[in-house]
């Protein structure tokens, strides 16, 4: 029987904690809860207690529990600690190494591995200093999910809720399989456009809406990889269990990718723009004649990654093109030093769209593969992938 040790902090969607006890239980994990003094302003421990038919704690000063070193005896006996909701306080806690209550004294004493649900305001999410806390804490080891995207109580919008209880159940399913094709891997995915600025208001781009991008991460995390994705300007949610690095431009794509090896293979999905400009600091107003844009060619990443010394065992680009499809996949692979490419005909609605037909271009020869939701692509893909990496 697994055993998890859930830790619920203070936060509105610490409701959410009670399915997530629901669904372990339901698979037969053992669940016990530690409750923080913010999270029972939202929870009680009557109903945590009853979910998980475990005692719940709250306090560090329970006499009885102490005198047995409770807190050693929570952290050392758990398979896998959950902290969710994760608020930016108890994050920031976390990566301080604090151990002012029951939760984050037994978080340091632990050797447990520690997954992570982040929860909180869109601009706490944003915050530089969460940032740095939560890069911290996967520094450390720890696994920090992304958090959803969406309408919050305060009435804002946009990154910071707290994911699913499924997605949490999801993650902490994974943790235990270990067994994918693919665990224990470190793979780089990048995905959708780069947007180059020509002046505050105005951009380079092209029309890749990062779909197949995000489907690939997505299917690499269900085989168990550790999943970097560095994402150019898109408005997708993070698959679970993705580690998602937003980026605009080509060069911040270049450096994201740099500092995210080693890794045991990448997936150069971005449609990454080719030049760049340098960028007028006021709009530019329409004259008599149109301005004229100097291009200088941005880093080539593919090319940059085949000449690493930390060159990935596995290294495959993409290749959008809109005619003699194969053949330019063909010298794409060639001229950049890429294992493979992938190559469709984005010449009618591919980008933007849900369905694709590629070629996977390999040093022994072309596969066609036939009409199919961006989703298959990917899982097909991935399965490749793992054989590969399984050689």
């Amino acid at each position: 029987m697994k055993r998890i040790l859930l830790i619920v902090g203070g936060g509105i969607a610490a409701y959410k904690a009670c399915e997530l006890v629901r669904l372990c239980r339901k698979t037969g994990m053992a669940v016990t809860c530690v409750l923080t003094d913010g999270g029972a302003h939202f929870v009680t421990p009557m109903t945590l207690a009853a979910l998980s038919e475990n005692k719940v704690y709250t306090t560090l000063w329970d006499l009885k529990d102490e005198a047995e070193m409770g807190h050693i005896q929570l952290s050392r006996q758990a398979d896998l600690i959950v902290v969710a909701p994760a608020t930016a306080d108890l994050i920031a806690r976390m990566a301080g190494g604090h151990a002012d209550d029951l939760a984050t004294t037994l978080l340091l004493a632990t050797d447990t591995p520690v997954l992570a649900a982040p929860a909180m305001n869109v601009r706490m999410w944003q915050h530089a200093a969460t940032a740095r806390n939560v890069a911290t804490l996967r520094g450390d080891g720890i696994t920090v999910m992304e958090p959803d995207e969406g309408a919050m109580a305060c009435g804002e919008f946009g990154p910071g809720r707290l994911p699913e209880p499924e997605a949490i159940f999801a993650a902490i399913e994974r943790h235990f399989a270990g067994t994918g094709p693919l665990s224990g891997k470190h793979v780089l995915v990048t995905a959708g456009p780069t947007h180059e600025p020509i002046d505050p208001v105005r951009y380079i781009a092209n029309r890749s809406s990062g779909k197949q991008g995000f489907a690939i991460a997505a299917a690499l995390a269900e085989a168990g990889a550790r999943v970097t994705l560095v994402a150019g300007p898109v408005a997708l949610p993070t698959p679970s269990g993705v580690t998602r690095i937003d980026v605009e431009t080509a060069r911040a794509m270049a450096d994201a990718v740099a500092a995210a090896l080693p890794a045991d293979a990448a997936i150069m999905v971005a449609a990454v723009a080719d030049w760049h400009v340098a960028a007028a600091a006021q709009k530019l107003k329409k004259g008599d004649a149109p301005p004229a844009l100097a291009l200088t060619p941005n880093p080539d990443i593919l090319a940059g990654l085949a000449a690493n010394q930390q060159r990935p065992r596995l290294l495959v680009g993409f290749a959008a093109e809109t005619e003699r499809v194969v053949e330019h996949a063909t010298a794409k692979r060639t001229r950049k030093g890429a294992d493979w490419i992938v190559a469709n005909d984005v010449s009618g609605d591919v980008m933007g769209g849900d369905r694709n037909t590629v070629h996977l271009v390999t040093a022994t020869g072309v596969e066609d593969w036939e009409p199919l939701p961006k989703a298959d692509v990917a899982r097909r893909l991935v399965q490749r992938i793992a054989v590969a990496l399984a050689d």
